[in-house]
């Protein structure tokens, strides 16, 4: 539990007791320890309500706290010390169910710095490998970097090797560099050992300047209003106007004082909270953790919405889309010929075609004298034949095409009969939950990709989406999510699941991160995380968001026309503070049961 949670559960203890003991010294007929009880838990109450509003001004909101504010002081003055004991319980109590909701929000980047590489292996002049903190790598020295590790610093390669770079690029396929070549810090080294000497220190790498981008994103996101703040831009005007009005008619500053109490925006304060709190818990059964009120109702009003191309709207990994055989090749044999021989390497490009062989049912053979060369693929002798699988070195023939991303070239006994074609396959369900997102009310819908122009607008072409944006590095997709943000009538909701897709998520109204395979930095960052590896899960997000929004707007208005009810019956005399404040519990759970009543969805009847 964090430090502000645990002074707003400790505000709600001490309100809570003040009142218990209140009421329990008054009906042992101690007056003034009654009174003494009912004057602590005001007092409390007046304090945090006193700087609730301080800090809606201080952001330039109009907070509704001020009716409390007026409420608990105005019946500290006319001695109605368990009306003002009483609304000081309603709003502690408020302020809690709300710093509950947010208890589920995001951890701080701190995680995020945890799991980024911390220590290097430096190769040094005798041949000795020593393991140090990235700080105290200098510049000019030579690292080893074993097979699944993560690139600590820039640097130049010594050997070359396969790198998975889709957490910084977004290009989901494995890329070959060779010796001599730079490499970047945050890339993962999926094929064998590679020595490089680093061109950078600590503190300029890339991937340490990803999280300052990270950093500084998340440092310019506004919070959200309260939705309670937005009713009580006429609602406490209103309110003070006829109090202000009851006491110029009867004369009575009594009557006055009742009605603010009447007026004291309970229902905001609690039943809000209870529908946002059930929405989040809605949605976190259907696969979308979100972390905050706030990102629920900015979530509720999306009109832009920026996806990222690998991973999201694609699976993120290569998968065999074609394959190309010489004329009076057979393509089930070429096929089976190279999966058998795939099925000695760890690639996932090997993976793939070793996947689609079983898929249509091929019997492998054990392959025999195998030589992996990396960056170049596999030889071997496969049932008396030597197959090679690995890069196109010649002309392309002509009964092959280059419009797949990835080609993969297959020889037997030395002559070319096959290539495969591997590309980034798109989602199943992407589709449908573009049309499902123009339904619940998104005007907008962009693409935005680090992949190359030729592929990321196929993409967007086949899902439909209203502008591709391609090639992109992290601070230029960040620079598109501000001039969007600009230009858009509501929320801007940027969706992610890469490293490099983690200061645009930080800097969106609503960051929204694709977790099941998703980077730590993107999770961290956004403010809402699918748990399923599902797109469509997005849309239920936003429908569900709508469905809530639409149920705490209802609780408050059934509980402000009750509260208006109560307001003009002490205009009139007929309901004394006590008595008001008496009344508002009861506001306070009409409001609060209809707000716990999930509330209406335009996909409910679909899903």
């Amino acid at each position: 539990m964090n430090r502000r949670a645990l002074r707003e559960y400790s505000f709600l203890s001490v309100t809570l007791a003040s009142l218990t003991l209140g009421l329990a010294t008054q009906a042992l007929g101690l007056q003034l320890a009654s009174t003494a009880a009912f004057a602590v838990g005001a007092a409390v109450g007046f304090a945090l309500a006193t700087r609730w509003l301080i800090n809606a001004i201080r952001h330039g909101e109009f907070g509704s706290d001020v009716l409390a504010v007026i409420a608990i002081a105005a019946t500290a003055l006319t001695n109605e010390w368990l009306a003002a004991s009483v609304i000081a319980v309603m709003l502690a109590t408020g302020r809690a169910l709300e710093q509950w909701a947010a208890g589920k929000a995001r951890n701080q980047l701190e995680s995020l710095i945890r799991r980024a590489p911390a220590r290097a292996h430096v190769l040094a002049e005798n041949g000795e490998i020593v393991d140090r903190d990235l700080p105290l790598v200098t510049l000019g020295s030579n690292l080893l970097v074993r097979s699944g590790e993560v690139v600590p610093l820039d640097g130049k390669l010594i050997t070359g090797g396969t790198f998975d770079e889709s957490a910084l690029t977004g290009e989901p396929l494995p890329v070959w560099r060779e010796a001599g070549t730079d490499v970047r810090s945050g890339v993962l080294n999926s094929g064998g050992s590679i020595e490089l000497t680093t061109s950078c220190d600590a503190k300029d790498s890339t991937y340490s300047a990803l999280i300052r981008l990270v950093q500084s994103a998340q440092a310019e996101s506004a919070p959200g209003v309260r939705i309670a703040n937005k009713w009580a831009v006429w609602f406490v005007p209103f309110a003070i106007g006829l109090a202000l009005a009851t006491w110029l008619i009867t004369g009575d500053f009594k009557n006055a004082v009742a009605v603010i109490v009447a007026a004291t925006p309970c229902p905001l304060i609690l039943a809000v909270p209870v529908a946002v709190i059930a929405g989040m818990s809605r949605a976190a059964g259907r696969g979308a953790i979100i972390k905050g009120g706030a990102a629920l109702e900015q979530l509720a009003r999306a009109k832009t919405v920026l996806l990222d191309k690998t991973g999201t709207l694609t699976h993120g990994g290569p998968s065999i889309s074609e394959i190309y055989v010489a004329p009076g090749a057979s393509e089930s044999n070429v096929l089976r010929l190279a999966a058998s021989l795939e099925q000695s390497s760890p690639h996932v490009v090997a993976m793939a075609t070793v996947a689609a062989a079983k898929l249509r049912g091929l019997q492998l053979s054990k392959a025999t004298d195998v030589l992996e060369s990396h960056g170049q693929g596999l030889q071997g002798i496969v049932d008396g034949q030597r197959v090679s699988v690995g890069q196109l070195t010649s002309a392309l023939p002509l009964w092959a095409s280059d419009e797949n991303s990835l080609l993969v070239a297959i020889e037997i006994d030395g002559e070319l009969k096959g290539i495969i074609g591997l590309d980034d396959p798109v989602r199943e369900e992407s589709i449908e939950t573009i049309e499902q997102l123009r339904a619940l009310g998104v005007d907008r819908i962009a693409m935005i990709s680090g992949d190359r122009a030729s592929t990321a607008n196929q993409v967007g072409e086949q899902v439909g989406v209203d502008q591709v944006f391609a090639e992109c590095k992290p601070e230029q997709k960040l620079e598109i999510v501000h001039r969007e943000m600009l230009a858009s009538r509501g929320s801007v909701i940027a969706v992610g699941d890469g490293i490099n897709d983690a200061p645009a998520l930080a800097a969106a109204t609503v960051g929204v991160a694709m977790g099941a395979r998703g980077a730590t930095a993107a999770s961290e960052a956004a403010d809402v995380v699918i748990v399923e590896d599902s797109l469509s899960h997005l849309a239920t997000a936003i429908d569900l968001a709508k469905g809530a929004r639409s149920r705490a707007l209802q609780a408050a208005g059934v509980g402000m026309g009750l509260a208006m009810a109560a307001m003009f019956a002490a205009t009139f005399g007929l309901l004394n503070s006590t008595a008001a404040a008496i009344s508002q519990e009861f506001i306070d759970m009409a409001a609060i049961l209809w707000a716990l009543v999930p509330g209406a969805t335009l996909l409910g009847a679909k899903r």
